[in-house]
């Protein structure tokens, strides 16, 4: 099968994207950026001419320095570049346990050198050790950095070539070796955003371990070595119990937690693998004993917080959901290691012509025509620990509706005008008893709750704009027109008041009188709790989307009704589809996807209509937009996406390798096309998934 296309990237000094590497080497936190390779290219026509590029890429065999430097001479013939030859090569690849940045430099005609550098910029003698630790970063790295099938990861780093680091069992067996030598120093990788401290079940390296084993459906091989790590820690059981679940084997999986727990009671990994067995059992009373046990073994950690306000929407317990949700520590996102660059002489993005595809062309039409109103949605930002905990909140008020989540909201957090109103009563009577006021004024808590930190926290000046009465269509009402769609939106969507978080308690500044007649309209509040301060924020955040998904809904509604055309650009189309998702109104943002793909490709509607397919169980629908995904993904240098390929290995379960070669051969498109997608299942067949054994 043809490699993709190489991408390069012009620097404007020889060497300038090396030296960028250089000095950002001692800000790396975790798994480091992708793989640089660097050439140096010389003019046929005039020896004396040189010019650097380069391109990142990932999925490299980066087990030894003779694979590497393999892959720099994979570069040395460029079909669009014939003018120029290329004379030397560099490929660095980072190695995140030790800190090491590898490189392998190639003279052509001429040798290879391999050797390493540290933070402080010294060379080191690369060992066979150290080779393998990258080689497994290097892995790490493919599955991080790889796109979901949206676009987003494509499109955060520019010119990257994304390959599969595993294609066979034989790499399986290396990759597997390597993770069990080096798994009791994964903490040293870091871990998710959500994840406070990295341990031994919580970290890149078991990230990545799940990851693969979830795509490619090898769950035996992932029991196997969990098996064998058990025996060096218990809990690991966490893992194993949880690949178990996955490859359906439910009887060995309830049976290690039992026995697991039994030996590690606090174990919160453990209990939460429980809860989510519970929970998806429909016994959301057992899960919230075993959410329970697992915020007091981790009080800090964000998932075992997340996990009982899960619980407790479940079990439509909203004033507990939202003083759980009040409760959890919020972390600052830390994102990825991203390579920073200096600004390219220019940019090369070839397209080679097995990848072209008309109806993936995305530069017809305009993408830029974005109502203001649109740009500003916070919400599309959230990413760790803010994004789930919006997500929880927008779950409740799916349920429930905006009005009835304010009001609940009113009744366990100390709002604004209450919180004036008490402190008047209190100074004016000058008790010194403890009573409902000067225990919510302390800001005294209940086991457990508002034991957060301020970390993460979204600046309060961001939200200033939730004041603006600006509307997708910018209609003023006049007063003999019938009410636009901004005031029926405004009348219907009550936009919340503010409650007092714990800072201003704190401070003690303010000193607002209230009307006498204000302090008979509350009642005594010990029970409330203080609101933090990034849970206001969210619900202004959420408030303005409901507001601007209410004036899309109406001005659609009346467009219909008046048999009028209800015209947006391709890009306003995907926001309000995503802004429909975020909602949990997903029939509504199937409906803002599809209208999107008419205007112009988007892969972000795309893969938002194949979960509708896939949720409808319409496998050829779903192979029409895989095809076009994948093809997609091909022209901008990736051959490899995860969610993708577990999405066909799932067709395969389903339909069989057989059935699913046929649809996509039956498709009328071009046969280099069809040829991508055929590669995925090939992929499918080399790791013998289920339904592929004819």
């Amino acid at each position: 099968m043809v490699a993709p296309a190489v991408p390069e990237i012009v620097e404007e000094e020889i060497e300038s994207a090396v030296d960028s590497r250089n000095d950002a080497l001692p800000t790396l936190r975790e798994l480091g950026p992708p793989d640089l390779v660097h050439l140096v290219k010389q003019s046929i026509k005039s020896g004396s001419k040189q010019s650097g590029v380069y391109h990142h890429v990932t999925g490299i065999d980066a087990s030894s320095s003779a694979s590497l430097a393999a892959y720099v001479n994979t570069l040395t013939y460029n079909p669009n570049d014939k003018s120029s030859k290329v004379i030397s090569g560099l490929y660095c690849c980072y190695n995140a346990f030790s800190r090491l940045d590898m490189r392998v430099d190639v003279k052509i005609p001429g040798g290879v050198e391999s050797y390493c550098i540290d933070e402080r910029g010294d060379k080191r003698v690369a060992s066979d050790a150290l080779w393998m630790e990258t080689f497994l970063c290097g892995v790490l790295r493919a599955y991080a950095y790889a796109d979901d099938g949206t676009g987003e990861s494509i499109k955060k780093i520019i010119g990257v070539r994304r390959f599969d680091p595993i294609t066979g069992t034989e790499m399986e067996h290396k990759f597997l070796d390597a993770a069990e030598r080096l798994f009791f120093k994964g903490p040293q990788l870091g871990s998710d955003p959500e994840v406070q401290v990295p341990n031994n079940v919580s970290n890149h390296l078991t990230t990545g371990l799940i990851n693969y084993i979830h795509t490619t459906g090898r769950y035996t091989s992932g029991i196997n070595l969990f098996e064998k790590l058990r025996t060096r820690d218990m809990e690991v059981s966490s893992l194993l119990a949880r690949v178990m679940l996955s490859a359906d084997e439910e009887v060995q999986a309830v049976r290690l937690l039992h026995d697991a727990i039994a030996k590690l009671p606090m174990d919160y990994p453990l209990l939460d693998c429980q809860a989510a067995f519970c929970q998806g059992k429909g016994r959301l009373d057992w899960a919230l004993e075993c959410s329970k046990r697992g915020v007091t073994a981790a009080p800090s950690e964000f998932a075992t917080w997340a996990k009982l306000a899960e619980v407790y929407v479940g079990l439509e317990q909203w004033d507990l959901a939202l003083l759980t949700l009040n409760s959890c520590p919020m972390f600052t996102y830390q994102d990825k290691d991203l390579p920073r660059m200096p600004e390219a002489a220019r940019i090369l993005l070839p397209v080679l012509p097995e990848s072209m595809l008309d109806e993936i062309d995305e530069t017809s039409g305009t993408y830029d025509e974005v109502h203001p109103s649109l740009r500003k949605l916070h919400a599309a930002g959230y990413k760790g620990t803010f994004l789930k905990a919006y997500s929880i909140l927008t779950e409740i008020t799916a349920k429930i509706g905006w009005d009835q989540l304010l009001r609940i909201r009113s009744q366990v957090f100390v709002m604004e005008e209450e919180y004036r109103s008490e402190k008047q009563t209190s100074t004016t009577n000058h008790t010194s008893n403890p009573n409902a006021s000067t225990t919510a004024l302390r800001g005294t808590p209940s086991p457990g709750m508002n034991g957060t930190n301020s970390e993460g926290q979204p600046d309060g000046e961001t939200y200033s704009h939730l004041d603006d009465e600006e509307t997708l269509n910018d209609k003023q009402p006049s007063p003999t027109s019938p009410p636009d769609s901004a005031t029926i939106a405004n009348e219907s969507i009550e936009k919340p008041e503010h409650t007092i978080t714990s800072e201003v308690v704190k401070s003690g500044n303010d000193d607002t009188p209230v009307s006498t007649e204000a302090n008979t309209k509350y009642t005594q509040f010990h029970n409330k709790r203080l609101c933090e301060r990034w849970l206001d924020n969210l619900f202004m955040v959420l408030y303005e989307d409901l507001r601007i998904y209410t004036i899309w809904r109406t001005d659609m509604a009346r467009a219909q009704s008046e048999s009028s055309d209800y015209r947006k650009s391709a890009e306003e189309w995907e926001i309000l589809g995503e802004l429909a998702e975020r909602l949990h109104h997903f029939p509504e943002a199937v409906e803002a996807y599809q209208a999107c793909l008419r205007v112009k490709f988007s892969p972000k509607a795309m893969k938002g209509v194949l979960k509708m397919y896939e949720n409808q169980g319409r496998s050829g629908e779903m192979l029409q937009a895989i095809i076009r995904l994948i093809a997609w993904q091909y022209r901008w240098y990736s051959e490899f996406s995860p969610a993708l390929l577990r999405t066909v290995r799932k067709l395969i379960e389903n339909e069989g390798a057989v059935k699913v070669r046929s649809i996509v051969q039956a498709t009328s498109l071009p046969q280099p096309v069809l040829d991508l997608t055929h590669r995925y299942v090939e992929l499918c067949v080399a790791f013998r998934s289920s339904g592929t054994e004819a």
